[in-house]
């Protein structure tokens, strides 16, 4: 085998669900091979490289190997080089009770929901 669909070898690589997810995400135009935007039917060869916008947030991957079944996450894994640049760190939007404060008072919780923006 020396190239396959990149919707299949998304879904094998378990960036995506599904397939039919990988190929939605082709058809959005957020899944590019070597800096091109691609459709579904794209072919992807050994060390092309992939960018898309995943829902674990932008991947950049290296294809080390192909596969056109979905594989376990361990031999998942095996197909590609991740270089993903780092999740952003998540912003607190609020700030947090200490542990074992208990539970928290009327009075708390209103105060609680006006920061949330709920009341």
């Amino acid at each position: 085998m020396d190239s396959v669909r990149i919707d299949r070898w998304l879904c094998a690589a378990r960036i995506f669900k599904s397939r039919t997810t990988a190929s939605a995400a082709c058809a959005d135009g957020v899944v590019r091979v070597n800096g091109v935007v691609v459709k579904a039917s794209h072919l992807v060869k050994v060390a092309d490289e992939i960018g898309a916008e995943a829902p674990r947030g932008t991947v950049v991957l290296d294809v080390k190997a192909l596969s056109d079944k979905r594989l376990s996450p361990a031999l998942a894994r095996e197909l590609y080089l991740d270089r993903s640049p780092p999740p952003p760190p998540k912003d607190e939007l609020f700030p947090r009770r200490d542990a074992g404060a208990g539970r928290p008072t009327k009075r708390d919780r209103r105060a609680m929901s006006r920061v949330r923006g709920r009341l």
